[in-house]
């Protein structure tokens, strides 16, 4: 898979708000797919399958079997790589650029007094 597919796949996995609210209970720790099933009660157990196997294709979980159980690992290495690549680079521009406007409103060039405005 390339870089730009792999992005793809990334971002299509972080822009659904249920993988999202799924990501933020594997902060926690590993999960089983039944303990999700039981944290996401507005989810049937199929839909939760589903955005898991998003998540797996995007990279951003690591499924481990332990006899019948299916246990959920955050990878949080692609969001790491998406805010180096990305956001880290943006978020620089802004402070930067909300820096020179702070410096330029707080010293201001003065204006000769005696300058006529034009009417």
């Amino acid at each position: 898979m390339s870089i730009e597919d792999q992005d793809d796949a990334l971002f299509k996995a972080l822009g659904h708000r249920a993988r999202r609210q799924m990501l933020d209970l594997l902060k926690a720790g590993p999960k089983t797919t039944g303990a999700l099933c039981e944290a996401l009660p507005q989810l049937d157990r199929c839909t939760v399958m589903q955005h898991l196997r998003v998540l797996e294709t995007a990279g951003l979980i690591i499924v481990e079997r332990r006899g019948r159980e299916r246990w959920n690992h955050l990878d949080a290495l692609p969001i790491h790589a998406l805010n180096e690549r990305w956001i880290g680079r943006y978020a620089a521009y802004a402070v930067n650029m909300l820096s020179e406007i702070r410096q330029a409103s707080e010293n201001p060039q003065r204006q000769d007094r005696d300058e006529v405005l034009p009417e």
